[in-house]
């Protein structure tokens, strides 16, 4: 018995050592990890698709134009009688909704609705993107040298930070767009689309970096007294290596969550300029023009309103569910 029991412990002390054969586990980087809890977030997958969805309209807009038939510009009703009545009101219920025009037309002009959305997705996603470049990659340097010099520079820079802050930005985006505009163009003349998109940039990347550069000062804050970093300095590394290779790595979190809040901000900023007259004009689709266009139609053609206000919601809000489940896959204790 006991020969028998003697046997069976060697079988299984040999069965538990590996064979030359065997693979050893495979570990898994911090990405990996980080997509693979991502994926197990439906929400997060749903509003990535979403968001994906918003952004391949807005980059195939002339090809959907081309499958499609119609194009933003052309006013339909105006050259086709019978799509409109005398006061500009499509003739034909829900805005004019039917096999041909699939949103409706546009009231008094008769444009494709569905164009002018599909057009306005292009027009605000490329501001918003340009303006949370710049601002990003501003807010990234003077928040890094704020936090890692320290001393009177980050003294300097906090102060320059509170007092942006502490301006209503949105009365600032009314009382000096048109004058950024009055610089480039004669009185009296039209700022033609790009040259309103860029004031629209230059102006809203004035406060945009604020934010960023807040949060990563803290962040940095914290970080340079932590032991890498000490060890760092002690090895004989220099200020750029320190902040490249060992700070700027551990900033990535931050600045993706920075970066999923912003864009639906700026989209919404960007949009509610056009709607306040100083953004994006006639003739350029726009999300915010038309609905303040919308606004004045309400009663008669309550659709031409609630598309671009549905679909300003949806992007604001599939964005947002994005940002915070990008948030808990790289840092799954943030939400604890």
């Amino acid at each position: 018995m006991a020969d028998l029991v003697q046997a069976e412990l060697t079988t299984a002390d040999a069965s538990s050592v590996p064979t030359g054969r065997s693979k050893p586990p495979v570990g898994r980087s911090p990405g990996q990890l980080a997509w693979r809890r991502f994926r197990r977030d439906k929400t997060g997958v749903i509003s990535g698709c979403v968001v994906l969805f918003f952004f391949l309209v807005g980059l195939g807009a002339p090809l959907i134009s081309l499958l499609y038939g119609k194009d933003p510009d052309t006013q339909y009703g105006l050259e086709r009688p019978g799509l409109l009545s005398d006061t500009g009101i499509p003739m034909k219920p829900n805005g004019g909704i039917d096999g041909e025009f699939w949103l409706g037309l546009e009231p008094k002009l008769g444009r494709d609705v569905l164009m002018q959305l599909v057009y306005g997705i292009r027009t605000s996603l490329l501001i918003a993107l340009v303006v949370v470049f710049i601002v990003t990659a501003i807010g990234v340097i003077i928040g890094i040298t704020a936090g890692y010099l320290g001393g009177k520079a980050d003294y300097f820079i906090g102060r320059v930070i509170d007092t942006l802050l502490a301006i209503p930005s949105t009365l600032f985006f009314l009382a000096f767009t048109p004058i950024a505009l009055a610089l480039f163009i004669a009185p009296g003349k039209e700022a033609p689309a790009w040259l309103r998109a860029t004031a629209l940039i230059l102006v809203l990347s004035v406060f945009g970096w604020t934010r960023a550069a807040r949060l990563l000062r803290g962040q940095v804050l914290s970080l340079r007294e932590r032991e890498f970093i000490d060890a760092a300095r002690v090895s004989g590394a220099s200020s750029r290596r320190i902040v490249l290779k060992e700070l700027l790595p551990n900033l990535v979190t931050p600045i993706l969550v920075v970066v999923t809040l912003d864009v639906p901000a700026m989209v919404t900023t960007e949009a509610a300029l056009s709607y306040l007259g100083v953004g994006m004009v006639e003739p350029t689709p726009d999300w915010g023009r038309m609905i303040h266009t919308g606004g004045d139609y309400i009663q008669t053609v309550p659709t031409y309103l609630v598309f671009p206000g549905l679909a300003l919601l949806i992007f604001v809000l599939a964005f947002n569910l994005l940002g915070d489940s990008v948030r808990d896959a790289l840092d799954p204790k943030s939400h604890r």
